[in-house]
């Protein structure tokens, strides 16, 4: 969408960019609010002049190198090409770190120029409470706040930029990030409503589990973490429930039946930092549906990692039950992005996030070589989208062959292919809680002492990947995952 020339002031750096960001945005904010509240207390509606005040911040980033354009190794805050790129902006304040990161080397090593003002998108009217109950007084309807207000538009909200389907607007210019105001906001608010908890808490480390007994030692986990007064300092449970040092001490395992973790389709549990360094853990349930709707909102975060520790079936005989699977490749039945990603499009594994959860594994197991090789399988996961995937065995048992498979899940393939779509490493570390093909199902008995004995240490390994990948953020933001037209923010 083309934004207003005459509106456009420039600054000089990132810092003063990003101020006047936070202050365009609050002003609008501000201005939306006291209209949506007069209106409610029985005032007028706002003017057509009003509402030109109701609009997202926006930063228009130009680059006209005079010679060679600098060469680095890095996957992101870089040009493509020479031109003038923009794009929309909310919640500046909470993506502070991130636009600093990714403006400051667009300034200082390529010599680009920025200038903010206020962009022709407006803000939904529905975004700017933030306890979600401020509409339900009065009488006013929904379709009467839809004639005076700015809401919600499909139109508005696409992910045409990280499909490749946007190159330039009507003026020729760029987009500078994948997703523009008006798309970060409809996935705020929807992650607050599948997780139960406020999207400022999610951490930028993300683990996506299939299985809610993970949940259980995540949070004796972070309980254990922010008792011990280091590096994490809270532990958010859905419903805002925050547990500091203080409180933890006093927490006992009642909180293991808190009846708010019902309450969310897919719950979110944070262990916090205060440089927002933390982990989130989400239990995303079953099925590529869930993995497919959790990983669009996340996305807008821009987290460094989606790494999957979940369930599945081995399908080799020379597993065991709680052998781990390590997926290097993925075998996509999950039918849900064929039309955004075909199944023909590989999506390759990232070595950084291989490395780690290999390496992750032997310090936890304390195994190495073949004593790790004999717990822990590299391979291909297949991602069935039909949870009885069993009762088809004759069909499906040539094309499991033809693919070498050592393991089948629901979600796995998905979310990796969300990773790659959208450009968030990821990765998969799976336990084998069952073997279909050769009779050793799940019995409620030995299902508990599985999970037991396997769930800690499975999520230990996941939580020990993210401490090596800590230090290589870097690299693990692969150039696999940039197109060659890619917008200059990761």
């Amino acid at each position: 969408m083309s934004l207003s020339d005459h509106e456009f002031s420039a600054v000089a750096g990132a810092r003063a960019a990003i101020d006047r960001l936070v202050l365009l945005h609050e002003r609008a904010v501000a201005a939306l609010r006291a209209a949506l509240e007069r209106f409610l207390d029985g005032g007028p509606p706002p003017t057509a002049h009003e509402r030109l005040s109701f609009r997202y911040a926006a930063i228009r980033v130009t680059y006209r190198p005079d010679g060679v354009p600098p060469v680095n190794r890095r996957a992101y805050a870089k040009f493509q090409r020479s031109g003038v790129y923009e794009t929309t902006v909310t919640q500046p304040e909470a993506f502070r770190t991130y636009l600093m990161e990714q403006l400051t080397p667009l300034v200082e090593e390529y010599g680009a120029t920025l200038a903010v003002g206020v962009g022709e998108q407006e803000i939904p009217y529905p975004y700017v409470f933030e306890r979600g109950d401020e509409l339900g007084r009065g009488a006013v309807t929904a379709s009467e706040l839809a004639r005076f207000f700015p809401v919600p538009l499909l139109s508005a909200v696409g992910d045409e930029i990280a499909d490749g389907l946007i190159d330039a607007d009507a003026r020729g210019a760029l987009p500078l990030a994948l997703f523009d105001g008006a798309r970060t906001d409809y996935s705020l608010r929807r992650l607050v409503h599948y997780t139960g908890t406020d999207w400022r808490d999610v951490q930028p480390w993300i683990l996506l589990t299939n299985y809610h007994r993970y949940v259980d030692q995540f949070v004796r986990w972070g309980l254990e973490q922010v008792r011990a007064g280091g590096r994490f300092d809270r532990l958010v449970l859905p419903g805002g429930v925050a547990i500091d040092a203080d409180k933890a001490t006093a927490i006992t395992d009642d909180v293991f039946g808190a009846s708010t973790w019902a309450n969310s389709q897919m719950p979110a549990y944070h262990v916090t930092t205060p440089g927002r360094q933390g982990i989130t853990l989400v239990n995303i349930g079953v099925g590529p549906s869930n993995a497919k709707n959790i990983t669009d909102h996340l996305a807008v975060l821009r987290p460094h990692c989606f790494l999957m520790v979940g369930h599945c079936g081995g399908l080799r005989q020379s597993q065991q039950i709680g052998d781990y699977v390590l997926a290097h490749a993925y075998l996509r039945q999950d039918r849900i992005l064929d039309t955004l990603l075909p199944p023909d499009i590989p999506i390759p594994a990232l070595a950084e996030v291989q490395i780690a959860l290999q390496e992750a594994a032997s310090l936890v197991t304390g195994e190495r070589g073949e004593a790790l090789k004999a717990r822990l399988r590299t391979g291909t996961v297949v991602t069935n989208i039909d949870r009885n995937w069993e009762l088809r065995f004759t069909q499906e048992r040539h094309r499991i062959n033809l693919s070498r498979a050592i393991a089948v899940d629901m979600e796995s393939g998905t979310i990796a292919a969300q990773g790659y779509r959208l450009r968030v490493p990821y990765g998969t570390l799976l336990c084998v809680s069952d073997k279909p093909l050769h009779g050793e199902i799940k019995l409620p008995g030995a299902a508990n002492a599985f999970y037991e004995r396997a769930i800690g240490q499975h999520l230990a390994i996941g939580i020990k990947a993210v401490d090596l990948l800590r230090d290589q953020i870097g690299s693990l933001h692969s150039r696999k995952l940039r197109s060659f037209d890619e917008p200059p923010f990761r």
